[in-house]
């Protein structure tokens, strides 16, 4: 038994099981990313976007049947997009422009989503689960090459590296132009925004329509890639650990990213461990994710960073 268990801890860093951990962690992690970048877009002008799993999943399902029926991966990336913006206009109406509690509100959306897509796909395909077929992936010739990391990193759907090539894009947004500025002062000082004399109900609502479509992008990615199928309640919970990677991630897109392939190991780890041939309770696995949530709020927690202003609604003249 021992030289079993020996065995079997030695196959876990072999080459086949540390390839098949970063490539389910990029996996699994990528919708995690899309989201968790939208939600950091939103929390900096003051929004908290609780609808994140509810956008997520009429992405996932819109951008699905966009692939089915028109056999299409980039018209399927768009109909999901436009699937979370759907549910992220009525956070902008209910809470941006009206001024309604955005907990309420964003958990409406969830349970909104969750609702309306378990019905549509029961009527549109019954019983059934159809399955799209394998995603085309783009490779980058030599890097591709390199072992266990190469494989895995490097031969990707193209929105993968359009997700990565958009985190650079946020980072100089942020630190270099009006509209990171902006966005920084509609959630840290509002009153200080609408005296310069931009919009903060303007800023706010194109925040959270931006919000709305990385997460339907990332719902999208999640039915066509990481899934090939569309099935009710599909993100089990990874809008929520898309909010608490945007909360650690201080606003800081580079981490956004590290935390989502980290969380994505988390949700992928049961393959790599058959593959090392470890037993261990399918119960236990689907904690890991949430136990790795609690485990980072209690060392990060303190250092996570909130802008003064998010959740509380503006009204132009008032202190």
């Amino acid at each position: 038994m021992i030289v079993l268990q020996f065995a079997a801890a030695s196959n876990i860093f072999s080459k086949a099981v540390l390839t098949s951990l970063i490539a389910g962690g990029l996996l699994a992690g990528i919708p995690l990313m899309f989201t968790a970048l939208g939600e950091t877009i939103s929390e900096r002008a003051g929004v908290l976007n609780l609808g994140l799993e509810g956008m997520m999943l009429l992405g996932a399902y819109i951008g699905f049947v966009g692939v089915y029926y028109l056999h299409s991966e980039a018209v399927g990336y768009l109909f999901g997009m436009l699937g979370g913006m759907m549910g992220a206009s009525l956070m902008v109406v209910l809470c941006v422009w009206l001024g309604l509690d955005q907990i309420v509100v964003g958990i409406a959306i969830t349970l909104a989503g969750e609702g309306i897509t378990s019905v549509l796909q029961g009527a549109q395909f019954g019983t059934s689960y159809p399955r799209l077929g394998a995603p085309s992936t783009v490779s980058i010739p030599l890097l591709d090459k390199i072992p266990i990391i190469g494989p895995s990193l490097f031969t990707q759907p193209l929105v993968v590296y359009l997700g990565f090539a958009l985190a650079g894009f946020l980072v100089w947004m942020f630190r270099s132009t009006n509209v990171g500025l902006n966005l920084r002062a509609a959630g840290e000082k509002p009153e200080a925004l609408d005296a310069a004399g931009v919009s903060v109900v303007a800023t706010r609502s194109w925040a959270a329509l931006s919000t709305g479509a990385l997460a339907g992008l990332g719902g999208a990615y999640l039915a066509i890639v990481s899934a090939g199928v569309f099935t009710p309640f599909m993100t089990q919970g990874q809008g929520f650990m898309a909010i608490v990677i945007a909360m650690l991630a201080r606003g800081k897109p580079v981490w956004v990213v590290l935390g989502s392939f980290l969380f994505g190991i988390c949700l992928s780890i049961a393959t790599a461990l058959q593959l090392a041939g470890v037993n261990v309770s399918t119960d236990l696995v689907n904690m890991l994710p949430f136990i790795a949530i609690i485990v980072s709020l209690i060392i990060f927690g303190r250092r996570s960073y909130l802008p003064p202003a998010l959740c509380i609604p503006y009204v132009r003249g008032a202190r």
